[in-house]
């Protein structure tokens, strides 16, 4: 009996042995990693930055438009008959009142020198009419009736004058013709397109704009256009506004506005999708930073700026330029690459523009503005 208690107390003492050692070891464990990782040297990330400083800022209203020709039509005929000339190739450029299509017209100018000759018969019979009726010869009805016959012919020859014009086809304006769709010796009715007319040397840009900044605009005032949605065409245009909408769509609440430019060299083509940017008057003063700066959270809007380490902190005993601190912005207007700042920020803080993806509250910073933001973004992956 006295054995058996001497071997359980051995185990006992065994296991709070091995149980204590367990724990030590796992205590000096963490202690250790917790001394190794404070002592750690912290490498600071690359990133580019760029100092906030009052500019001169030159707001736009942005939107997408449409383009057309200043003017444009659809050339189609006025009256019926066989095609018997073409005077046109595709992309030819024509003038006014150029013959685009001829029409056969054989029967109405046989019946215009019938109807000439007539005239002439009715003038040469009214004028003895007259003669006789000078000498009591005549009788004032039967003027009167050789007057109508001669006004009735000349009608008829001016209807048939109108006719023959019908049966040529011209250009309306001076312009670009397009692909003919007619052929030679095809019939057709009124009303069938022969070809599009385009006048490329002046186009015309119809756009949109959020009814509370349709004051901003005014007539004459400076427009830009530039093909697809964000103007990265390898064309810009300049213009200005000549018309706008005096009432706002009761659905969309937009304004509709139209802007005329030169189109030298035919760059914009009637139909294109352009963007649009209209040109506020400049405003100085103002801080406006890269939207590259610029994060968007769930708690708002704000960036990373780069200011000097606290004294005693780690970042300081390594010797860092910055530190990240994050700041909360409103933010303003948009223009081209920039956004401007409302409040947040002030004047001559570093705004960091790249390399943000691994940056955190009090990260020491390295600023090196001659990279470029992939290879920011490749350094902060390494």
């Amino acid at each position: 009996m006295l054995k058996r208690i001497l071997i359980s107390l051995v185990v006992i003492v065994l296991l709070v042995v091995v149980c204590g050692g367990l724990v030590g070891f796992n205590f000096m464990r963490d202690k250790g990693i917790a001394a190794f990782f404070a002592n750690f040297p912290i490498k600071p990330a690359t990133v580019s930055a760029v100092e906030v400083k009052p500019s001169s800022w030159n707001p736009v209203i942005e939107a997408i438009g449409t383009a057309k020709a200043a003017q444009g039509v659809d050339v189609a005929s006025q009256a019926s008959g066989v095609i018997t000339a073409i005077n046109f190739k595709a992309n030819d450029r024509v003038t006014k009142d150029g013959l685009l299509v001829q029409i056969d017209d054989a029967v109405e100018r046989a019946d215009l020198s019938a109807m000439n000759a007539a005239v002439e018969r009715d003038k040469a019979q009214l004028e003895r009419v007259r003669s006789l009726r000078a000498r009591n010869a005549a009788s004032a009805q039967s003027e009167d009736e050789q007057a109508a016959d001669l006004a009735s012919s000349r009608s008829a020859v001016e209807k048939l004058k109108a006719t023959l014009d019908l049966k040529r086809i011209s250009a309306p304006f001076t312009g670009v013709i397009g692909i003919p769709q007619v052929d030679l010796g095809e019939y057709i009715q009124p009303g069938t397109v022969v070809a599009t007319l385009q006048d490329l040397d002046t186009m015309r840009v119809d756009f949109s704009v959020p009814e509370l900044q349709a004051p901003e605009i005014n007539l004459n005032q400076p427009v830009t256009v530039a093909p697809g949605e964000n103007g990265e065409g390898n064309w810009k245009l300049e213009g200005h506004v000549i018309g706008i909408e005096p009432k706002s769509d009761p659905t969309t609440h937009l304004v509709q506005v139209r802007a005329q430019f030169d189109n030298p060299g035919g760059k914009m083509r009637p139909g294109q999708f352009v963007s649009v940017r209209v040109l506020l008057p400049i405003e100085n003063n103002v801080l406006a930073v890269p939207q590259t700066a610029v994060i968007t959270s769930l708690y708002g809007d704000y960036v990373y700026a780069a200011v000097p380490p606290e004294a005693g902190s780690k970042a300081a005993e390594a010797k860092a330029d910055y530190v990240a601190r994050q700041l909360f912005v409103q933010l303003g207007r948009r223009s081209g690459d920039y956004v401007e700042i409302k409040s947040g920020l002030d004047a001559g803080t570093q705004v960091v523009t790249a390399g943000q993806n691994k940056l955190d509250v009090g990260t020491p910073i390295k600023i090196d503005n001659s990279l470029a933001i992939d290879r920011v973004a490749a350094d902060q992956k390494g």
